[in-house]
């Protein structure tokens, strides 16, 4: 079975409930992490003002391009359909960074290596949503099928 993740960038608001349950449950740096909330706006469209949201996180693709755009092959999609990296053996070339679609990867910049969501693989693994997908948001915004 593989576990899939919807993110529905039409009904975020911006409230970032998920970059902050992401950061405080996986005791990460508030400032960098593996979700972000991005303002698209203030824009005029037809005479009005109109902002939108954006959500840089890994979407676990079907056919993840980062996977091939690897050359030391450290990121590898799960039986499950989670894509990984093997951090340890990164070597921080920044292939994959340009690879991704939605700008979901970047790289810490103490460790030099590249930086994804996982899924919160541990607790999909005990049958637990990821922090971002547990309910957190009121646009319900972010879903996992587990």
């Amino acid at each position: 079975m593989g576990y899939k993740m919807g993110v529905y960038e039409e009904r975020c608001w911006g409230c970032r409930a998920c970059e902050v349950a992401c950061r405080i449950g996986n005791n990460m740096d508030l400032k960098n992490g593996p979700i972000t909330v991005i303002e698209d706006g203030p824009r005029n469209e037809g005479g009005r003002l109109v902002t939108s949201f954006r959500i840089r996180v890994c979407r676990h693709c079907e056919n993840p391009p980062c996977v091939d755009a690897c050359p030391e092959s450290v990121i590898f999609k799960t039986e499950e359909g989670i894509v990984l990296i093997e951090e340890e053996r990164c070597t921080g070339c920044g292939s994959c960074e340009g690879s991704c679609p939605y700008g979901a990867i970047f790289f810490d910049p103490v460790s030099g290596k590249a930086v994804k969501c996982d899924m919160c693989q541990d607790r999909i693994e005990a049958g637990l949503y990821p922090y971002c997908a547990e309910g957190i948001c009121m646009g319900d915004c972010i879903k996992v099928n587990l």
